[in-house]
């Protein structure tokens, strides 16, 4: 399958990028600034800014899918970031006919609420988060009103760990805690090729 990640030189971007390669995904990887990032072989880069609509366009000829792993560095400022990426690249998968989208969004957000602790909803949440909660929240809404096919991951506190290969998809009111990059982006490119979730927001995490 013929991959378009964005974001990939972001720390959890750059595990998609090795994972969808390991698992013989033909990967595109869209980053910010091509002399920085170092792709690993046979990976084709593509230098822009994710939030222009033609620069998304000339790297969405030709893909299958897109993973967004787009997230900015300070979640407690206000920003639109991730809804203007999400808006340039469902656009562009329209005009190139590309079928299905994986985003990665964050626990706490929209009834992903409800698998959240105390702490994190009253604390974390309100300050740490405050800016990137509510964009992507408002990304989300994108990605629901496109009527492309799509699966929005829902990552509990992100670790820096070893991947354990134990993806748990949390609903209702259990909590989730935390979990490592590297099994989301297993996660991630396994929805590529599984419809289990499809037109789904899911929490997921490791304990």
């Amino acid at each position: 399958m013929n991959v378009l990640i964005i974001g990939s030189a972001g720390k959890t971007g750059a595990i998609v990028v090795e994972r969808a390669v390991a698992a013989g995904h033909v990967v595109t990887a869209f980053v910010r600034d091509a002399t920085t990032y170092r792709a690993p072989a046979n990976v084709r880069v593509v230098a822009g800014d994710a939030t222009d609509q033609t620069s998304v366009d000339k790297a969405m000829a030709g893909q299958d899918a897109v993973i967004d792993t787009i997230g900015g560095k300070t979640p407690y400022r206000k920003t639109t970031l991730e809804r203007s990426v999400a808006g340039a690249v469902v656009a562009a998968m329209k005009a190139n006919g590309v079928k299905r989208v994986i985003v990665i969004s964050s626990f706490g957000v929209g009834d992903s609420a409800d698998q959240v602790g105390w702490f994190v909803e009253h604390v974390i949440v309100p300050t740490w988060l405050r800016g990137s909660t509510e964009d992507k929240a408002a990304m989300e809404a994108v990605v629901r009103a496109s009527g492309i096919a799509f699966v929005i991951v829902r990552p509990a506190m992100l670790t820096d760990d070893v991947a354990t290969g134990n993806v748990k998809v949390f609903q209702g009111h259990d909590t989730a805690h935390k979990i490592s990059r590297a099994d989301v982006a297993q996660f991630c490119v396994d929805q590529l090729t599984s419809d289990e979730h499809v037109g789904r927001a899911v929490t997921i995490a490791n304990s």
